[in-house]
């Protein structure tokens, strides 16, 4: 395996020591002599290492983006559409190297890993057939020999923040459209993560060349949290972007809002699904067990709790154990396994902790956690999912966990199974298993769930392109992906065209002299 890394790296432009940033094209070393080790989870063996931009060198990126914007924002829709179909090709050719090195450097299984690089391939789609359609509407006007219509126009940088558990997919969801809006993009990739960031860089640079786009188009900065400050009470960005934590978003949040400007928030998922009467159990297990270990609990969509009818909880139970005992943990790299670590040792610390937590409060497990050592698990980042008995009140099933935990839940009713789904702060993606029509549709109608996503007879985790993905309440409000998210990367403008050989007010008023 370590010869396949080591290719894989080569192939992708992984160098032992990368530079701090680029602006498209070019690469440029840091001002400032500070490097992120990436380390690999899955073995705890240093990958390569990645200079740490400053200050001074985010403000030349800046100043390099607002150059490219004048010129990129003149380029038709259609042309710049062109140029994302060129980087959706050119990650279809390294489809199986970005999927390794997003699993060996993130630790999610290596299907995982290949399945986040189809969703920046099928983003790309999407966004080349969104280039033809950045449609406005006409309206009436109230005057005679006088047109309304509006348009949208690009808004200018886009910030874009993203986390460590989906390392390049979120930025594709928004580059790709931001692109194709006539809008030039800076990225902050999580610091956990780098050279995933630092591969694709590579990737788009060479459909950069090849089309003559100018510098500044598509820029990476590698930073810690400095640079994530910086972005968020920088005036001359106007939409800052970010996925990750709550607490991480109400400051970029506060941040942006002080300047008046735009966030798109995608934040943190306490995420349920209901087990009803009338669900098929066998069917719902999977799509249960997919979701609470799938990246090792590690999705902002993963499944938290599973609110199960009284009438079938026993079984259900039965099978979810049961369905525990076969989960092979291991190597994500190694397709047999079905779990593999968490994202470095803080994670298991976290892990730890909303156990004893949970244990404290009052919660039963029926399946046991703890880390895994020895053999295969050398790198201390290796858990055993487990699953805890509990009440939906207590304070550790309100928040949001990063691992591998399940908790159960009992109701009687399905008005008290929406209400417990709905009594968390995080409001991100829910699902009913039911083949009751009736109870589907009152779970997806306006007395249903909260959430930005709600699914029936589907888990919680993974979504298609070509629906708007984001949450509500401590989720952020953000949209990103398919639907009219584009929205978000545009200013929209309100345009009155008279062609009459007066001018007539609004609303009837006479001004006369």
């Amino acid at each position: 395996m370590e010869t396949n890394i080591s290719a894989i790296l080569k192939q992708l432009g992984i160098e032992s020591i990368n530079p701090a940033y680029s602006t498209g094209q070019n690469w440029a070393s840091p001002s400032n002599e500070k490097i992120i080790d990436s380390h690999s989870p899955v073995d705890g063996k240093k990958i390569a290492s990645v200079q740490v931009a400053s200050a001074k060198d985010y403000d030349q990126v800046v100043e390099t983006a607002q150059k490219a914007f004048l010129h990129w924002r003149t380029v038709p829709a259609p042309k710049r559409g062109e140029m994302v179909r060129q980087f959706g090709e050119e990650l279809r050719k390294n489809k199986e190297a970005l999927g390794t090195l997003v699993s060996y450097e993130m630790g999610k299984s290596l299907q995982e890993g290949f399945g986040e690089v189809q969703e920046m391939i099928d983003i790309c789609d999407f966004a080349v057939g969104l280039s033809r359609q950045l449609y406005g509407l006409t309206m009436h006007s109230e005057r005679p020999s006088h047109r309304m219509y509006e348009q949208w126009h690009p808004i200018g940088i886009v910030g874009i923040i993203s986390a460590f558990n989906f390392p390049v997919a979120v930025w594709s969801w928004n580059t790709a459209l931001a692109w194709v809006c006539g809008n030039v993009c800076i990225w902050k990739p999580s610091e956990k993560t780098p050279l995933t960031a630092v591969a694709c860089q590579h990737i788009i640079s060479k459909v950069l060349t090849a089309n003559d786009v100018p510098e500044g188009v598509s820029n990476l900065v590698i930073g810690d949290r400095t640079i994530g400050e910086l972005m968020s009470n920088d005036t001359r960005i106007p939409l800052v972007s970010a996925t990750g934590s709550t607490r991480m978003g109400k400051a970029v949040g506060a941040a942006v809002g002080a300047r008046l400007g735009k966030s798109l928030l995608e934040l943190g998922g306490n995420n349920a699904i209901i087990i009803s009467s009338a669900a098929d159990l066998d069917m719902s297990i999977i799509g249960a067990v997919f979701g609470a270990v799938g990246t090792a609990g590690q999705r902002c969509t993963s499944t938290r709790r599973l609110i199960i009818h009284e009438s079938v909880y026993e079984a259900f139970k039965e099978k979810l154990v049961k369905a525990y005992g076969q989960l092979r943990i291991g190597n994500p790299l190694d397709q047999h396994n079905h779990v593999g670590p968490l994202i470095d040792t803080d994670a298991v610390a976290s892990y730890l902790d909303s156990i004893a937590k949970c244990k404290a409060e009052g919660g039963n497990f029926v399946v046991e956690g703890g880390v895994l050592s020895g053999g295969d698990y050398t790198s201390g980042c290796y858990v055993k999912p487990c699953i805890a008995e509990v009440k939906n009140d207590y304070q550790i099933v309100q928040h949001e966990t990063f691992a591998p935990i399940l908790y159960l839940i009992k109701y009687k009713e399905l008005d008290e199974a929406i209400a417990l789904q709905n009594g968390v702060p995080q409001g991100l993606s829910s699902a009913i298993m039911t083949l009751n029509l009736r109870e589907a549709e009152q779970f997806l109608s306006a007395q249903g769930s909260d959430c930005g996503i709600a699914n029936v007879n589907i888990g919680t985790s993974g979504a298609e392109i070509g629906g708007a993905f984001g949450g509500e309440k401590e989720t952020g409000g953000g949209r990103e992906s398919g639907s009219d998210a584009w929205k978000a990367y545009m200013r929209r403008q309100t345009n009155t065209i008279n062609y009459s050989n007066t001018l007539p007010l609004a609303q009837g008023i006479k001004f006369d002299f």
